[in-house]
């Protein structure tokens, strides 16, 4: 058997993962697309929507559609952003909560399904290691 690379192996997991939850999620009156974008505003709330589209890696016309889907599902508001009066600021809102509760509980369940049979100890050196090389590509060194 060949050695996998490190970016064939970690996309390969990043799209098993993406797979996984879609299938989980099914039944959900949310895409993977919205779901996606829930979390990421959910982390970082008053996001502005040229950053989220950066961190969905997809096109501003495109998250301003998923956006728009949102806004009209109640799930989240747009607000002026204060300091650049051109640009929006993307928030929660309180009906977003059982998504957000539903979304928890599908990534809960396929962390312990990938985690499976790895002890604390090597589940804690794979977030290590991942988190280095996260961070060693950000900085673009």
């Amino acid at each position: 058997m060949k050695q996998d690379s490190l970016g064939f192996l970690l996309a390969d997991v990043s799209r098993l993962l993406r797979r996984t939850f879609k299938q989980r999620l099914e039944g959900s009156s949310l895409t993977l697309a919205q779901a996606r974008a829930l979390m990421h505003v959910f982390r970082n709330e008053g996001v502005r929507q040229v950053d989220l589209a950066e961190m969905l890696e997809v096109q501003p016309i495109t998250l301003a559609r998923l956006v728009d889907h949102l806004e009209d599902a109640g799930l989240v508001e747009r607000r002026p952003d204060p300091v650049d009066r051109r640009a929006y600021q993307v928030y929660l809102t309180q009906a977003s909560a059982p998504h957000l509760t539903a979304i928890k509980q599908v990534v809960a369940g396929i962390h312990a399904d990938v985690l499976r049979d790895l002890d604390k100890q090597q589940v804690a050196i794979v977030f290590s290691a991942l988190h280095k090389m996260r961070d060693n590509l950000a900085r673009g060194d």
